[in-house]
């Protein structure tokens, strides 16, 4: 039976002591996640869930979200992850689009109003008959005297349901198998340096599915002790570092420049031994300034929510390359195309796509969309990239982001990474702007390093003498800081409007 619940089943009877979670001054060891899973199971099974019935769940880093997420799975049902951040029409939408037949809601807490938030989408979408609340101390009631045995499931039964940003319109449920996740699960485990005293710093949300399958899953795949960060914060997370003694931290860019600024000049914690990006191209100059302040090379890896998510990785064992997002990972291929699909020869650009084992098996109740991004088993995924004879890919762009100046394209990316490397610029981020007579123009927004005097005029002088004409920017405007998504992405969207003054 392949059933993404065993990976926390087979660690529970071979770990049962070792400790699994830690949350502030709770500790729980691997056997009484598993009884705390059972429970919430129980629960749901005396509602009438069961095998293929989709379950939503809105939980941030705590306890009760690995718990609910395995007693959910061991039911045979479906996860239905949802972003804590949305808003009561947003949980109605997504509630009503997976027809989740009932919503597992975390209690509020202080800035977080989730259950309040919650009721209100729920209310909203009489489709979804049960809305259950988390406990919010990682139980929900004692194990059931009558045990919860595993359901069942096919390696092509959906196992989760991870919905889509929704930047390009309303957003898309992508379906996972359990094959999808339980092999993506196995890829991480052979990505990274294994070790009997893991401790894993869990900062990136559960909900999304870099943290879901690279973090959570793979590290209770391997017997690791997850620490529980609810929303990233840079002194929060070294402090928890300093701590807990941890080995492994998984983050998105953001976090690592974020680290660094508060890390200042002072000592790093000093047992951290993998350090791993993905969600979105890591600067260079982040990079390299990582590796001097931590002493750790950032392994760098790439992936969507419709790969499960990892697809391609900087290989173990070799020294990570700056740039790259590596090679596909086992089972998994990828190469270039162009806009009708045909293969681009040699390094490219091109649009990325995959094919393998980590492909979802499509969009939920969505023929026409899934028909639009897969063909003959390949993904289109709206990333362009580059390859190196060695078979490394280098992402450029994506297609939604790049800017046609007066008939050039224009990258973002190449542009942030060369004001990056400017001393007195700490973080940049390059939109495209209409323009009356070259289409678009390019705008960058800037975060200064603190305490530096920068001027607008002197900073697009600088561009000018390293870019080329069409490239560098012909208006900057500084922040102290860039708007984000929950998992730390920077929210080009909201850049764009601004800067058209929508």
């Amino acid at each position: 039976m392949l059933n993404l619940s065993s990976l926390l089943e087979h660690t529970a009877q071979e770990h049962p002591d070792r400790t699994a979670l830690v949350f502030g001054d709770t500790r729980l060891t691997y056997a009484a996640l598993r009884a705390r899973s059972e429970a919430v199971a129980d629960r749901l099974r005396r509602l009438g869930i069961g095998r293929g019935d989709k379950v939503a769940l809105a939980c941030p880093n705590v306890p009760d979200y690995p718990a609910a997420y395995f007693g959910i799975l061991r039911l045979g049902a479906v996860v239905v992850p949802l972003n804590v951040l949305l808003r009561p029409q947003e949980v109605a939408y997504h509630l009503a689009d997976s027809r989740a037949k009932a919503f597992l809601c975390f209690a509020d807490t202080p800035g977080l109003p989730l259950a309040q938030v919650g009721r209100a989408g729920f209310d909203q979408a009489p489709e979804c008959e049960h809305f259950l609340l988390l406990s919010g101390d990682g139980s929900d009631g004692p194990t059931p005297v009558t045990p919860v045995e595993t359901v069942a499931t096919a390696p092509e039964d959906t196992a989760v349901i991870l919905y889509t940003s929704g930047t390009t319109g309303r957003p898309k449920g992508a379906e996972l198998t359990h094959r999808n996740m339980v092999m993506n699960a196995l890829i991480a485990d052979r990505l990274f340096t294994r070790a009997d005293d893991e401790v894993m710093l869990t900062a990136l949300p559960l909900f999304h599915a870099f943290g879901q399958s690279a973090v959570m899953n793979m590290g209770l795949l391997r017997g690791a002790t997850l620490v529980l960060q609810p929303r990233f914060d840079a002194g929060e997370a070294l402090r928890l570092m300093r701590r807990e003694g941890v080995t492994f931290f998984a983050g998105v860019p953001t976090m690592y420049w974020a680290l660094l600024r508060e890390l200042g000049g002072r000592t790093p914690p000093g047992r951290l031994r993998t350090a791993v990006s993905g969600g979105a191209a890591l600067p260079v100059e982040v990079f390299k300034q990582f590796d001097e302040a931590f002493g750790v090379g950032v392994q760098e890896g790439y992936g969507l929510s419709e790969t499960s998510p990892v697809a391609c990785f900087n290989p173990p064992g070799l020294p990570p390359r700056p740039g790259s997002i590596g090679r596909p990972v086992w089972g998994v291929e990828m190469k270039l195309v162009d806009d009708s699909w045909r293969t681009v020869p040699g390094d490219g650009p091109g649009e990325i796509a995959i094919r393998g084992h980590n492909v979802m098996k499509g969009y939920y109740r969505r023929p026409h969309d899934t028909d639009a991004a897969i063909r003959d088993g390949w993904f289109r995924t709206g990333d362009i990239a580059r390859r190196d004879e060695d078979g490394y890919y280098y992402v450029v762009d994506r297609v939604k982001d790049l800017i046609i100046r007066g008939g050039f394209n224009v990258y973002p990316r190449e542009i942030e990474e060369v004001l990056i490397t400017h001393p007195a610029v700490s973080m940049a981020a390059v939109v495209g702007v209409p323009h009356a007579t070259h289409g678009e123009d390019v705008k960058a927004f800037v975060i200064p390093v603190d305490g530096t005097d920068l001027r607008e005029d002197e900073l697009i002088a600088w561009c000018r003498e390293r870019m080329a004409a069409y490239k560098y920017p012909r208006s900057v405007e500084f922040r102290d800081s860039l708007p984000l998504t929950s998992t730390g992405k920077i929210l080009k969207r909201e850049l764009t409007a601004e800067a058209e003054g929508l």
